[in-house]
């Protein structure tokens, strides 16, 4: 063969490689019912990303992206200009992430993350101020609009907003984003960490768009519900303006109030209909924006949820109390990953089937672990009628650099508090978790209680386990609850202090094989079931326990483990790929109905004076 001949061979060889490597890439591991739909889509999540702020206009810029990327590439570390996409460029699916099946390039900590894409603003906005808005990108990003620098920011779960106005032009406009996240453990990230227990995620994997508002904007809200004042506490951030607040019940006014922004203003709510897990009733809310001449320069629609939560008495019991009477907690742990979409949910109706098979299954919380969502998860909370418990993303090394990653954490936990505060479902805030990357558990309990004190704190979600790789913090003695965690359990539970509630945070993790569903590595569980039915009946017979640490020592929470298979665990209650349901749903939702009537039946037992 001479050399051209052979020349021509080798590239062909590598060309066909090429070829192979790209097809194997798109064949999921295990695939779940939305993968190809997901796979196939142009524009993944066209729903509107952040229903509690929502405007008309707007362009989402999900879908296919140029993208470069691996620990070879230029750093994307708070780069000051932007790399070239001239040679070896790929196509990655946003907001997937590159580690997923789903993004097209599923490699494994890339470290250094390049998108492109371009786009042409609509004529009618012509005039406008154009917002960028960022879901989440993990975990340092910098966006650079027609080559120049328009902003950046740190940190892997909460949203951001750039104003991209001064750097668009006609036509065509080309924006790209440098993503920097070296999974080290030294930023929050939960179990995509080092230390954790699954595949990481990297880069942009929430939702992306435009949209167009005036010079005077709103830029954000906060609601605040007070049932024992019969209002809604409302605070606009703008610059300086006039604006008008109404409630809606349906297409009924309820109330309106008209005042400035930067001060709080108190929508009366008469007879309130209150927020709870059999009646999640939410209120219609627009805001307005005008200038000095009454000429209207923004409006928004949002919602509200009239409900209250607090520490009280039962019977000289502490436990929370909802709308001021107990409800049983009666919980899954809910982790949120998928096989094909890691962090994100392939489609949104693959988001929502998690939360409505938890409601079809009698619960009525979800402690989200260890991750945040989408607003839309939350918005589905709302609507449907889940207490959320939100944790916080675990750091790993809090005692390496301690000057800067504990600042991060704090950071970034205010971020994510800031982010979901008008959440109604959201109803206790978790900062740590088994004493994962914990530090100053008890400062930063009473810190983040001051941050939001309209709700409940868990400092160290089983402060009964630890890593053996760091001197357990241990129970925070303050906060409002008292949570171990205990497996299989729920035997061994905590029991109220006097000034804290009981919580159970996890137990159970009861694992059930099913052959073809489980992703393919060395599956385990607490403990083991052979079949359906004897997973039912051990679900049972759990649940039946907990109804009498209820009643006679004093438990309010119990969280079940888990929602799902995940990666290399086998407890769900569903597989890894929602295909099996792994237990009698019927049974497991009648005892769980069981729990929770007879908690309700407590109320009935407090004196007339404090119901």
């Amino acid at each position: 063969m001479n050399i051209k001949n052979y020349l021509l061979f080798l590239s062909v060889l590598l060309f066909n490689c090429l070829l192979v490597k790209k097809s194997e890439a798109q064949q999921a591991k295990l695939p779940t019912q939305w993968t190809k739909v997901a796979m196939e889509s142009t524009v993944p999540f066209q729903e509107y990303p952040r229903p509690q702020l929502e405007r008309k206009e707007w362009l989402c810029l999900n879908g296919k992206w140029d993208y470069m990327g691996g620990k070879q590439v230029t750093s994307a570390l708070n780069p000051i200009k932007p790399i070239s996409f001239k040679d070896k460029t790929e196509k990655i699916l946003v907001p997937y992430c590159p580690e997923s099946v789903l993004s097209g390039i599923e490699r494994n900590q890339e470290t250094n993350m390049w998108y492109r894409r371009t786009f042409e603003i609509p004529l009618a906005w012509k005039g406008k101020q154009i917002i960028i808005n960022f879901d989440a990108v993990d975990h340092d990003a910098t966006l650079f609009v027609n080559g120049e620098k328009a902003g950046s920011h740190a940190g892997g779960y909460s949203s951001f907003q750039i104003n991209i106005t001064r750097f668009l032009q006609a036509g065509t406009n080309t924006i790209i984003v440098a993503a920097y996240d070296p999974n080290e453990g030294k930023t929050p990230s939960g179990k995509n960490g080092p230390r954790g227990d699954y595949t990481f995620t990297s880069g942009i994997w929430q939702s992306v768009w435009l949209e167009p508002v005036n010079e005077h904007y709103i830029r954000n809200i906060r609601l605040l519900p007070d049932i024992a004042n019969n209002q809604l506490e409302v605070f606009v951030e703008a610059r300086p303006a006039q604006i008008k607040a109404t409630a809606f019940d349906g297409k009924k006014v309820v109330s309106e109030i008209s005042g400035s922004t930067g001060m709080k203003l108190y929508i009366p709510i008469k007879d309130p209909k209150l927020w709870s897990p059999d009646n999640p009733f939410l209120y219609d809310l627009t805001i307005t924006l005008t200038d000095n001449k009454g000429n209207i320069t923004d409006e928004v629609r949002s919602y509200f949820g009239m409900r209250d939560i607090k520490l009280g008495s039962v019977n000289g019991i502490i436990r929370p109390l909802l709308n001021n009477r107990f409800v049983m907690q009666v919980g899954l742990l809910d982790q949120g990953y998928w096989p094909d979409g890691i962090l994100t949910a392939p489609t949104e109706e693959a988001l929502l089937y998690d939360m409505e098979f938890t409601k079809k299954a009698g619960f009525n919380l979800i402690r989200k672990h260890m991750k945040t969502e989408p607003k839309r998860f939350y918005y589905w909370a709302d609507k449907l009628g889940l207490l959320v418990w939100q944790d916080m993303p675990a750091i790993w090394y809090q005692h390496e650099d301690t000057a800067k990653t504990r600042s991060v954490f704090r950071k970034e936990l205010n971020a994510m508090i800031d982010d979901l505060y008008n959440s109604p479902s959201i109803i206790t805030w978790v900062p740590f978790n088994e004493n994962w990357g914990a530090f100053d558990v008890k400062e930063i309990t009473d810190w983040v209680k001051k941050i939001d004190p309209s709700r409940l704190v868990n400092g160290n979600s089983g402060f009964n386990n630890n890593p053996d790789f760091q001197k357990a913090a241990g129970d925070p003695g303050n906060g409002d609850f008292v949570d171990t965690h205990i497996y299989v359990g729920p035997n061994g539970a905590s029991k109220p202090d006097g000034k804290r509630a009981a919580s159970l945070g996890e137990f159970g993790g009861v694992g059930l094989f099913v052959q073809g569903h489980m992703w393919p590595v060395e599956n385990n569980a607490y403990a083991y079931e052979p079949t359906k039915d004897r997973l039912t009946d051990r679900y049972v017979f759990l649940m039946d326990q907990v109804e009498q640490l209820m009643k006679y020592q004093g438990l309010s929470i119990a969280i079940y483990t888990q929602t799902t298979d995940v990666e290399h665990e086998v407890n769900g209650i569903l597989t890894y790929d929602r295909a099996v349901e792994k237990m009698d749903i019927e049974r497991v939702k009648a005892v769980n109905k069981a729990v929770i009537k007879a908690g309700n039946e407590l109320n009935q037992q407090m004196p007339p004076d404090r119901k």
